[in-house]
């Protein structure tokens, strides 16, 4: 069985039970002396998402139909899904999460990632966090020191690509500059697709092409890269060149912002 036919048919099952999860009442039906069915009928669910009843009995039948994301939450909405399970449904016919929101007991404060750094804040290597926007929302001692010392910048200033692509530092602390700047520009596109509908990202593109001819010039090219280990040159004002690897972790209490880890490159056998 192909991995398409498992979620159509995965989707279909788990949609046939959660309809049979909820009462009519809670959605404003009466519950009716001879209802025969458990929960919700196909028909009521498709009137109260707006869909076809026909339509939405082929999602039921794993039919080869992809519903939209507004399908989906909109059905997460008439069958009370919880976020747990709405994620569930997107990514058995998308294969990802959009606009994902809290997880049931979460709350998402901004303060995930700050507890880490902090236990890290004694490294000789940087540590820092950045958003999906790539915001800058917190850095070790040794950030400072290897990149640059943010906390100087204006918060809505404090921006890893918009660091790269204005100041000075960015050219002096990185000899591979603009190589990088076009990694971040490229792992930055990929990210992107993630979130179609955050308008904030689509104001960052249009500020940094307002800043930048190089961001302009590399966005044109369409150039995409995952997320991955990397290795990263510095120009450290103590210690000279110095290579360092890279890895980001991301987890689940805010999958909006990352943790960017520096570390030594194995030693020479």
């Amino acid at each position: 069985m192909s991995g398409d036919i498992w979620s159509r048919q995965e989707l279909a099952r788990f949609l046939r039970s959660r309809r049979a999860r909820v009462m009519p009442r809670n959605v404003g039906l009466p519950e009716g002396v001879g209802r025969r069915t458990k929960g919700l009928r196909r028909e009521e669910v498709a009137v109260l998402a707006g869909l076809s009843p026909t339509w939405y009995t082929y999602l039921e039948q794993g039919r080869d139909i992809k519903p939209s994301i507004q399908v989906l939450d909109s059905l997460a909405r008439v069958l009370d899904l919880t976020e747990d399970e709405r994620r569930y449904i997107h990514t058995l016919v998308h294969g990802q999460v959009t606009n994902p929101q809290p997880l049931d007991g979460q709350q998402w404060t901004g303060d995930v990632m700050r507890p880490l750094i902090s236990l890290m804040d004694d490294s000789e290597y940087p540590v820092y966090a950045a958003d999906i926007h790539c915001d800058l929302t917190a850095w070790n001692a040794a950030a400072a020191e290897w990149y640059d010392d943010w906390g100087k910048y204006d918060p809505e200033h404090r921006n890893m690509l918009r660091w790269l692509l204005v100041s000075p530092k960015a050219k002096e602390r990185l000899p591979d500059w603009e190589d990088v700047t076009s990694d971040v520009i490229a792992r930055w596109r990929s990210e992107l697709a993630r979130w179609p509908h955050d308008e904030r990202l689509t104001a960052r593109i249009a500020e940094f092409n307002r800043l930048s001819p190089l961001f302009a010039s590399l966005w044109r090219r369409h150039e995409v890269q995952e997320h991955r280990t990397l290795t990263r040159r510095f120009r450290h004002p103590r210690l000279g060149l110095r290579t360092l690897r890279m890895a980001l972790m991301v987890t689940p209490d805010e999958p909006l912002v990352g943790l960017v880890i520096h570390f030594p490159m194995p030693a020479a056998e």
